[in-house]
């Protein structure tokens, strides 16, 4: 039995307020239609103040394949003994003859992650006619050590995703294939934000301030949420005062970093929801869908993915039930994952690969709709 769902229609009439509970079975099963293709590419970003100074951003392409192209688990981690895995991919396959131009979605991850972390997301979506680039943040992922800059500078986040988009439509193998009227952004966590951002949302580090003040035992003040890097709060504090540079790229937070290129955001478990400036939010003029799970308790709904929708007008919220939370998101856990990451694997198994299926039918009901060939 899959999990049970709960869903808020659009709050564009947030006065009247519909809670239901479905089974998830009575909701199609997404259609893997063609077999999934998928390659590593580098295109020029922003990196050198996150500690990166090559200035380019890593890149995942997720792709239908052709037919018949044979594929292999998705695996991360050491070969033999992976800590993630779900799904299957063929890298570097060839890309489906047809359609001749597709939809196209970037991706952005988590604190911490990487451009596989949504890998069942983006499988999904290329398995179902979309090609997908998921992007590894400079100075706030898993494969590198973590920087201030990289964990505090949130518009760059955005900007990255703005650099994926222009990267791959530049791409030889890529460019003719994607049709650059029918763009999205998902994306999870500080992901979340990002693609928010991309949106239109403007952030200000100073509301996040106020807010911790009052709700210190959060996972986002207490530290629990970044914990590569103790008492962020306090190092951004002491960077701004000592790096002129750092200083005036934080106030770029409060500016729009808006793409018009991007027609439609689907935002998993947003985080930073007290760091948003609410007009922001009013201004956004996109087609934006939230998802959560009821029990997040990283990044809780009635902070964070509520109060976003509630301020977005063309939006619409889901939250799903207990005991889908934060972590629920990510793929799906290997043995060797579940004793090496407890916490975030804790749910893992046929529950987590579930909710899966779920958020990806959403994301495909919603995509469908908001970047249909028109």
């Amino acid at each position: 039995m899959l999990p049970n769902w709960s869903a808020i229609l659009p709050f564009r009439s947030f006065s009247i307020f519909l809670f239901l509970a479905l089974a998830m079975c009575a909701l199609p099963a997404a259609a893997f239609a063609a077999p999934v293709g998928f390659t590593h590419i580098s295109v020029p970003g922003n990196t050198a103040s996150r500690g990166d100074a090559g200035n380019q951003l890593s890149v995942t392409v997720w792709y239908p394949a052709a037919p018949g192209t044979p594929v292999q688990p998705l695996e991360i981690g050491p070969p033999g003994t992976p800590y993630f895995s779900e799904g299957q991919a063929a890298e570097n396959g060839p890309i489906a003859s047809a359609p001749a131009r597709m939809p196209f979605v970037v991706v952005s991850h988590g604190t911490g992650g990487t451009s596989t972390d949504l890998s069942w997301l983006c499988a999904g979506l290329a398995a179902n006619g979309y090609i997908v680039a998921s992007v590894t943040h400079p100075g706030n992922n898993a494969l590198e050590p973590p920087t201030v800059a990289g964990t505090t500078l949130w518009w760059l986040r955005a900007d990255d995703l703005s650099k994926t988009i222009d990267g791959v439509l530049a791409n030889s193998r890529f460019a003719a294939r994607i049709d650059e009227t029918r763009i999205g952004a998902a994306g999870f966590s500080l992901g979340g934000y990002t693609v928010l951002a991309i949106a239109g949302a403007r952030g200000n580090p100073l509301a996040l301030d106020t807010y911790c003040e009052t709700h210190g035992a959060t996972p986002v003040c207490s530290g629990v949420a970044t914990p590569t890097i103790p008492d962020v709060g306090a190092q951004s504090r002491a960077l701004a005062e000592r790096d002129p540079a750092y200083r005036a790229a934080l106030l770029a937070n409060t500016q729009s970093h808006r793409d018009a290129r991007v027609k439609a955001v689907f935002s998993i478990a947003p985080a930073l929801g007290p760091a948003i400036v609410p007009e922001s939010l009013k201004e956004i003029a996109i087609p934006v869908a939230i998802v959560d799970g009821v029990g997040d308790a990283i990044v809780p709904p009635a902070d964070n993915a509520i109060p976003d929708a509630r301020g977005i007008e063309h939006s619409q919220l889901t939250l799903l039930a207990r005991p889908v939370g934060h972590y629920t998101f990510l793929t799906d856990c290997a043995p060797a994952g579940k004793q090496q990451f407890p916490p975030i694997c804790e749910d893992a198994g046929a529950a987590r690969v579930a909710t899966h299926e779920a958020t990806l039918n959403l994301a495909l009901a919603f995509f469908g709709k908001t970047l249909a060939n028109r």
